[in-house]
């Protein structure tokens, strides 16, 4: 008997009264992937994986995680994901240290292992020096650190991040970078949306393409790209033509 996937959406649908964020998106993460969710402003990416990690109610379809349905038990579920969703809301008025660890007591951690966790959390993401600074002062990359901090408190088996290097410098993405390969390394498995085209082609094994709230490509990256760049691809697939070429004569003569 096949394992079940570390994630399988089968059929999520999501209207917002006239609009339709998602349309029967189904997709299969496998177990130890690195899979990116990649689509235009729009296309539908955060709804998808809002209802994938229970933060939004699908008006149809179900979503597994490591074979457990989300909706029918969501606590076993949630438990098996760490999540980073696009513009984190987080309590700014405490340290990353208190934050870790009123995140930790929320999950019902034991104080030893929360303080444990904590204190590596915060080592290996550089943000020791930083364990006295309220998060209100954090910077952007400071931010993500320690939400991806928030995620991996737990343990989880599958890591959902929704935009995790946007707005980050070179050193705190690399950190992060580091973090993410050294999880799936360990077997665990990791569904980020970017779009940094690049980015993804760089870390990812897998990837899907969405727009318009359909999934219109998915597997690995070499079959999605196909001959050219993931960027080629992705701009084939989604009908759309690049721009720039066309209008703005007056800035010719700017420099005049």
């Amino acid at each position: 008997m096949a394992e079940e996937p570390a994630m399988g959406l089968h059929g999520l649908s999501k209207r917002f009264g006239r609009t339709i964020a998602a349309d029967q998106v189904s997709l299969e993460v496998p177990r130890g992937s690195f899979f990116g969710l990649v689509g235009p402003n729009g296309a539908g990416k955060t709804t998808s994986l809002s209802m994938a990690v229970g933060l939004l109610r699908p008006d149809s379809g179900t979503v597994r995680i490591f074979g457990t349905d989300m909706w029918a038990e969501p606590d076993r579920a949630k438990a098996l994901v760490g999540v980073l969703p696009d513009g984190l809301s987080i309590p700014e008025r405490l340290t990353g240290r208190e934050l870790l660890t009123y995140m930790g007591q929320l999950r019902g951690l034991a104080p030893a292992a929360v303080a444990e966790r904590t204190h590596e959390l915060l080592g290996v993401l550089e943000l020791l020096e930083a364990e006295r600074t309220l998060v209100i002062d954090y910077s952007a990359g400071m931010r993500k650190k320690i939400g991806l901090a928030m995620a991996l408190l737990h343990a989880p088996r599958l890591l959902v991040l929704d935009e995790p290097f946007e707005a980050v410098d070179p050193v705190s993405a690399s950190t992060i970078r580091t973090i993410l390969n050294r999880f799936v390394a360990s077997g665990g498995a990791v569904v980020l949306s970017s779009h940094v085209m690049a980015l993804v082609e760089q870390l990812c094994s897998h990837v899907a393409v969405i727009t318009q709230g359909r999934v219109v490509a998915a597997g690995s990256a070499a079959e999605v790209r196909g001959e050219g760049t993931l960027e080629e691809a992705f701009v084939r697939l989604v009908g759309g033509r690049t721009g720039g070429g066309e209008g703005l004569s007056w800035l010719a003569s700017s420099s005049d």
